[in-house]
């Protein structure tokens, strides 16, 4: 940010050496799995683009698909795990969709070249939002240029290889500049929309959503992985114990401890996502603007000041009320500086409004993801549900 770098780790002394951070070609970690799953002697795999849930008196039997010669088939089964990504067309049933767009990536791809800090993603606090950095194989380094707002400039016309190197290009540390603009000279630039959505659900017989089809985050602290893959290891640790999946309603009530179980760890990762990515956006008012450098300079002292934030980013400290503390840590260490050594009415009216600002960005957040799942998931009867 403005020249000034820091470099945050992840805590990892009490860990065992395998807990690492993994960054990779998304396509090809999914086709993996897939391959994966694929070879399990009692898996077998159905290739097909599915049309609708079927439905029978409210509880969901099954999926109608369409094979890629165009036969429609249908396929029947006790439980359906819906998990088509973040365009499903099949969560409307199943959920609220409230889908929010904040922001658009335009995605490059940078070669042959080793990032400032070997083994860290790195994050540019640019002007209008942040720039994303980081290696996705051994050669390759990804980079993702946020563009606020719901449509980038045109590629066809030029319109965004100008953009990126007018407004975008003069921002970029100067050991990554020239790599930048030939990744755009490349031309093979991609663009995807920004999706937010919280995890709204109607707790439906027969069916369960996983996934961004049931759940979004802004994607700057690339958390929709950690989060897919603990609801993967907690859906499979509840349904180990079961023999029978065919009582629809039962399976159905007792799955719904699923979503209050998963709440530690996806709120703390979606609110940690969204108050950051507003956070980190520049802005012409001077509140956010005091936020925004308060942020970098409580990251970069160290401590519990870096490790707090890394390990609730991370998923290692999945608790909600650590982030909110560490949240309005940020805030009060930006009132502090502004009071010392001597607070004129102008300085604490900007602290006031610093605060204002902080409460206006996390508290929409928390609300969307349910202050009683967040904070007190025990009081909730689900969370004691045991296998039927």
């Amino acid at each position: 940010m403005d020249g000034k770098n820091t470099r945050l780790s992840y805590p990892l002394e009490k860990y065992d050496s395998d807990v690492a951070g993994r960054s990779f070609h998304n396509g090809r970690f999914i086709q993996r799995m897939r391959d994966k799953a694929a070879s399990l002697p009692n898996v077998r795999m159905e290739q097909g683009t599915v049309t609708s849930l079927l439905e029978n008196k409210g509880t969901v039997e099954g999926v109608q698909y369409k094979t890629k010669n165009g036969q429609e088939l249908s396929a029947y089964a006790p439980l359906t795990i819906v998990c088509d990504g973040c365009f499903s067309n099949l969560r409307r049933s199943l959920c609220n969709p409230k889908v929010d767009v904040p922001s658009c990536f335009v995605g490059l791809l940078l070669e042959n070249i080793d990032l400032p800090y070997i083994n860290h993603g790195h994050v540019i606090l640019a002007n209008p939002s942040p720039i994303l950095f980081y290696k996705i194989s051994s050669t390759e380094v990804r980079c993702l240029v946020d563009v606020p707002g719901q449509k980038v400039p045109s590629v066809s016309n030029g319109e965004l290889a100008h953009y990126l190197k007018t407004v975008v290009a003069p921002q970029i540390p100067p050991e990554l500049y020239n790599s930048f603009l030939s990744a755009i000279d490349k031309g093979n630039i991609k663009t995807m929309p920004n999706r937010s959505m919280p995890a709204d659900p109607h707790p439906t017989p027969g069916a369960l959503l996983l996934g961004d089809a049931f759940n979004m985050r802004h994607p700057l602290t690339g958390g929709g992985m950690t989060v897919a893959l603990s609801d993967i290891v907690l859906i499979r640790d509840l349904l180990r114990p079961l023999h029978d999946l065919h009582d629809a309603s039962t399976l159905c009530k007792y799955l719904e401890s699923f979503y209050t179980l998963r709440k530690p760890i996806a709120s703390t990762i979606n609110t940690l996502a969204g108050a950051l990515y507003k956070v980190f956006c520049a802005s012409p008012d001077k509140a956010r603007q005091e936020m925004r450098s308060a942020c970098f300079d409580y990251l970069s002292l160290g401590g519990i000041c870096s490790e707090g934030p890394i390990s609730l980013l991370s998923g290692l400290n999945p608790r909600p009320l650590s982030l909110f503390l560490h949240f309005f840590g940020v805030a009060i260490y930006g009132v502090g500086r502004l009071c010392i050594p001597f607070p004129s009415p102008k300085r604490m009216w900007l602290g006031a409004r610093v605060i204002s600002g902080a409460s206006g960005i996390i508290f929409p957040i928390i609300k969307s993801e349910g202050v009683r799942q967040m904070f007190f998931p025990a009081t909730i009867p689900a969370y004691y549900r045991t296998p039927p």
